[in-house]
């Protein structure tokens, strides 16, 4: 069986891609370009863009599952780039599934497409979508999910999983970020609250999209659902983030802002970064200050059940793996 991931260069594209040859499956990878690292694992690799039809189309020839992982993430851009992305992007690989005959979809989405700013604690798959979005990034993911679950049918079966804040060795976005900006001086604590959150190791995470893969067929109950992914170990924001700078012996973040001011100069960054066009993202937006002023933590009951999903590494056991990479990279 030849298995395409999108993605398969990225973050958890490339852990699950590792999952796949370790237990022979023949991989294919579509990603915008080539990662020698692949090369290495013997995995195809088709060069392309998701809003890019005819590329993904052939991508999807001759694979009877699809991983599709690759997206645009971060909080700040233009919404065109992030609807060609994740919304096109994914009508174009549920297309490609329908003209190869793919008959199983396993679709990366997050537990973001449920956010509206407020708490969320101990929620199941039963909690609807937001009818609101701050940031672009869950909006399309919230219109992609929901075209991966309509496009369930007998002939080919689709879940998605939402995975929270993936994190570990290798990780190119969170850890890296947190860290160069407390050895900058930058961090500061927002409000005082200091909520829980859910997050989800990288191998856990990888896992996750086996196990789916594995249980998916048209008639089983995991068909055209959603479940949340995360470690089911909600911690304290703030603590964790003092663990992972801890990692990379930075100290831990002890300046603090108040949530009002964080939400004012949040909103002044956004204006200046739009009216001056600046590149980049501003280091603070509204739907961070909301992200990292909220509880989000999962009841992971369907997950556990439906996937046979448990969690092989703890939080404890990832922090002190990824100590270990980052010391030994220097």
């Amino acid at each position: 069986m030849t298995v395409l991931v999108t993605g398969g260069g990225g973050f958890l594209g490339s852990a699950i891609v590792r999952l796949l040859r370790a237990r022979g499956d023949a991989v294919r990878s579509f990603s915008r370009r080539c990662y020698p690292a692949l090369d290495a694992l013997g995995v195809e690799q088709v060069q392309g863009d998701l809003a890019d039809k005819p590329a993904v189309l052939r991508a999807c020839e001759g694979c009877d599952l699809v991983f599709h992982v690759a997206a645009k993430a971060g909080y700040w851009g233009k919404y065109d780039a992030y609807h060609k992305a994740n919304v096109l992007g994914t009508a174009n690989v549920l297309a490609g599934c329908r003209k190869h005959g793919a008959t199983r979809l396993v679709y990366t989405s997050s537990p973001s497409v449920v956010f509206e700013g407020r708490d969320l604690e101990g929620i199941d798959e039963s909690q609807p979508y937001a009818e609101k979005f701050d940031a672009h990034y869950p909006c399309t993911k919230a219109q992609a999910e929901q075209l991966v679950q309509l496009a369930n049918t007998a002939r080919l079966a689709t879940v998605s999983l939402r995975p929270h804040l993936i994190w570990g060795p290798g990780d190119p976005h969170l850890v890296p970020r947190l860290i160069a900006q407390g050895r900058a001086g930058k961090l500061r604590r927002i409000g005082v609250h200091n909520k829980r959150i859910d997050t989800t190791y990288i191998d856990n995470a990888a896992e996750a999209h086996l196990l789916a893969a594995d249980r998916l067929s048209p008639t089983s109950p995991v068909a055209g659902r959603a479940y949340f992914i995360s470690n089911g170990e909600p911690w304290p924001v703030w603590d964790l983030a003092d663990e992972f700078l801890a990692c990379a012996d930075v100290p831990p973040v002890t300046r603090r802002i108040s949530a009002r001011s964080a939400r004012v100069l949040a909103w002044s960054l956004e204006k200046m970064y739009g009216l001056f066009r600046l590149k980049g993202e501003p280091p603070m937006t509204r739907f961070l200050v909301k992200v990292l002023t909220t509880a989000r933590w999962f009841d992971l009951t369907a997950a556990r059940r439906d996937l046979g999903y448990t969690p092989r590494v703890s939080i404890r056991e990832g922090l002190e793996r990824l100590r270990a990479s980052l010391r030994s990279s220097g």
